[in-house]
């Protein structure tokens, strides 16, 4: 390196070192380098659970070697029931986390995968071989589709406590880790979050819509009290035309665009929004004297 272009290396360097320094001195001391970094407050995770859980119906169905699967062989265990598909994307990318889930808690949690009807048991059986599925794997039946809400998308996973009841359910991917706080919150371990109560209002079993007092995509807020009242009792006693064989209250729980349930409970709050309160079905207009 000839002596000229040592003196500009060095010259680099040194306005570097200034500039740096420069930045150093004007720097808020309680930003420095030296000063300890403030780490960002991270949000306590929150986990919900049902406040007042209603058993979980019974199983009524067999593993893929024949033999029985009922809720009674788990009791004092938690349970998490999981519906899927071989053929659904997010079904297959929660199975690795679903085997970590059973080993690491082996003896107090069971989890039952029920694949859906469209799956052939035999392809069923060699697909969990297949990927080493360490726990219980059946077939689930129409009817026991429809005890737990008609399962509207795969995966769909339900949560029951040691006593057997549903404390929450899943629908579509879930974040593994969701699942472990669970267990650990209902095992009475510790963990890194706290549990929310919430009643439900359809949110796990559909049976419960007629508990809720609000419904995706309905607009209630030009009704009265009273006028509300009506709505919500005529929702959850009209079905929904859309083939869903459920009430209007159930279909915009259970499938938020469905558009015919939509446009139903639109049209039953506009027929209520248009009548005087005095003279609205609940409330008959005083005789005249």
């Amino acid at each position: 390196m000839t002596r000229s272009i040592r003196q500009l290396a060095l010259y680099v360097a040194a306005a570097m070192f200034v500039a740096a320094g420069c930045h150093s001195t004007h720097a808020d001391p309680k930003k420095s380098a030296l000063a300890p970094k403030q780490e960002p407050a991270q949000e306590e995770t929150i986990i919900r659970f049902v406040k007042n859980p209603d058993p979980a119906p019974a199983l009524d169905v067999s593993d893929l070697d024949g033999k029985p699967i009922s809720l009674d062989q788990t009791k004092g265990k938690i349970v998490l029931l999981n519906f899927w598909a071989t053929w659904c994307g997010p079904c297959r990318a929660e199975i690795p986390d679903l085997i970590e889930l059973q080993t690491k808690y082996k003896d107090q949690l069971a989890i039952i995968a029920l694949a859906t009807d469209e799956d052939e048991p035999a392809e069923v059986k060699k697909f969990a071989q297949k990927h080493g599925i360490n726990y219980r794997v059946g077939m689930a039946t129409d009817p026991l589709r429809a005890k737990y809400g008609g399962i509207p998308a795969l995966p769909t996973s339900f949560i029951l406590d040691a006593q057997g009841r549903v404390v929450q359910r899943h629908i579509g991917l879930n974040d593994p880790s969701i699942y472990e706080l669970e267990v650990r919150a209902l095992l009475g371990l510790p963990f890194d979050g706290k549990v929310d109560y919430f009643e439900d209002t359809g949110q796990v079993f559909l049976k419960n819509a007629d508990k809720a007092t609000e419904l995706p995509g309905v607009d209630l807020s030009k009704l009265t009290p009273a006028q509300k009242t009506i709505a919500l009792r005529r929702f959850n006693s009209e079905s929904c035309t859309c083939g869903c064989q459920m009430t209007l209250a159930q279909c915009r729980i259970n499938d938020t665009g469905c558009g015919v349930s939509k446009q139903m409970t639109a049209k039953i709050v506009s027929e209520l929004s248009h009548i005087p309160e005095k003279t609205s079905p609940e409330q008959p207009a005083a005789p005249q004297k």
